[in-house]
């Protein structure tokens, strides 16, 4: 016969354990009723968005090496990471003419970065920070199926609030917006996630934690109107700015276009050009680049980032389809040499033509630094060119820049070959970067100037 007592203790026991299981489910649908897809998403996409911090340098009048008197000028803006080597996507306004860059992390981490490509009219621009460690990339969408009234959010340095999260939905497409008589947007999105003087930069990502647009404007005293570049757009920019022809001075000669619909995103080859690396591979018109490297290929960002980095001569493996049929092509890294046409903003330049200009509008002569120089061995400089000669009377000597200086950068751009050089002095905005600004090396320090250029073009 069952004992009372222990019946009694076996119902309550068991009563116990029913209102512990009830409290531990009611606590879990808890937090899944707060786990949103919002919390998902961000928590996806927040590693991959960078704030950043600028200063520029306002000058009371002339100056050699800084000695005049100025006045800082701080600005901050945000940045979305697209490659894992540290190279970040911003728009062109937040860095346009900084003294110095810093990035700082969602996790705290905080790297300096250096401008390296921009496209002024579209305001976008590429920066670079630098570490040991692979960045995460952002997850990138595609804006070409955005539906009015979807739910997105921002993530950005707003008014100076590192990690601001914002949240809204796509209020409207195809926006054409007029900035001031400097600068207009074609094809906006618009949201009424709150946008902010710091976002700008900064991604508009859907509930899937893709980038959908890259935040650039507001409008002037409304609420709750704000603006971003779509990604399909932005992308194709990005694609020129990272580009090896740009960045490394190579050469693979492939035309591509960037196919992207509600269920296609590829890279589909247009032509080659005659005699170029890629001609030279076999790539036919129609062929659609699947993979480049250990990188798959959704469009030209991807193909620039499997060859950006890789020497002369290096052979990539490139997957195509053709006719429904998978090809691997073997695809050569060339150099741009004296041979081969510069092209930089739609201008036809070669590198010899740099060298008198240069001697004409700065008064320098100067030769490519070698690798093997040991100045450079413990700086955060990639190379420079070394000044062989500095004309009596020019801006340059006036100044202060001597023989034996090595020159590493101009304005906002690094200077270790001719083509960088000749790259500033026929930018189509030159005039706008008098007085223009230069870096060298003297031993171990790094010095800064202003160089007056009044005339010479």
């Amino acid at each position: 016969m069952p004992n009372p007592h222990m019946l009694h203790r076996t119902r309550h026991i068991a009563s116990l354990t029913v209102v512990a299981f009830i409290a531990m489910l009611s606590a879990s649908l808890a937090a899944n009723l707060r786990e949103t897809p919002l919390v998902r998403a961000l928590r996806r996409a927040k590693a991959t968005v960078v704030n950043i911090r600028s200063e520029k340098t306002s000058l009371a009048g002339n100056t050699v090496f800084g000695s005049a008197k100025t006045r800082k000028v701080n600005g901050m803006g945000t940045g979305i990471i697209i490659d894992s080597r540290g190279y970040i996507v911003t728009n062109h306004h937040v860095v346009d003419r900084v003294d110095s860059l810093r990035v700082t992390l969602f996790n705290g981490s905080t790297y300096l970065a250096k401008v390296v490509s921009f496209d002024r009219k579209r305001d976008l621009a590429i920066i670079r920070i630098h570490s040991n460690k692979p960045f995460p990339v952002m997850p990138m969408g595609t804006s070409c199926d955005l539906m009015l009234g979807e739910s997105v959010f921002a993530v950005g340095n707003a008014f100076g609030y590192e990690n601001t999260v914002t949240a809204g939905i796509i209020s409207a497409l195809s926006r054409d917006v007029v900035v001031n008589e400097r600068q207009s947007y074609k094809n906006l999105i618009q949201t009424d996630a709150s946008i902010n003087p710091g976002n700008s930069g900064g991604p508009l990502i859907n509930m899937a934690g893709e980038v959908i647009g890259i935040n650039v404007a507001i409008r002037s005293g409304a609420q709750r109107i704000g603006f971003a570049i779509p990604i399909d757009d932005a992308r194709r920019v990005i694609s020129r700015l990272l580009s090896i022809e740009k960045l490394d001075r190579h050469y693979h000669g492939l035309l591509t276009r960037d196919v992207k619909t509600e269920k296609r995103r590829e890279l589909v080859v247009s032509s080659t050009e005659s005699g170029s690396p890629a001609a030279k591979a076999g790539f036919k018109a129609g062929d659609v680049v699947v993979k480049a490297g250990q990188f798959p290929v959704t469009d030209g960002v991807d193909f620039e980032r499997a060859l950006l980095g890789r020497r002369v001569g290096d052979k990539v493996k490139v997957i195509i389809r053709r006719g429904g049929k998978e090809k691997t092509l073997p695809l050569l890294i060339g150099k741009l040499d004296r041979a081969t046409v510069i092209r930089a903003n739609n201008a036809v330049q070669h590198p010899g033509a740099s060298v008198s200009k240069t001697w004409r509008m700065l008064g320098l002569r100067m030769v490519k630094l070698q690798n093997a120089d040991t100045r450079l061995m413990q700086s955060r400089y990639r190379g420079g060119m070394r000044v062989v000669d500095v004309r009596t009377g020019s801006t340059a000597e006036s100044n202060g820049i001597r023989k034996g200086d090595i020159l590493v950068g101009l304005h906002i751009w690094e200077t270790v070959s001719t083509e960088n050089i000749s790259y500033v002095l026929n930018h189509p905005k030159f005039r706008t970067f008098s007085p223009l600004k230069f870096y060298i090396l003297r031993g171990r320090n790094t010095l800064f100037g202003h160089l007056q250029i009044s005339s010479g073009r």
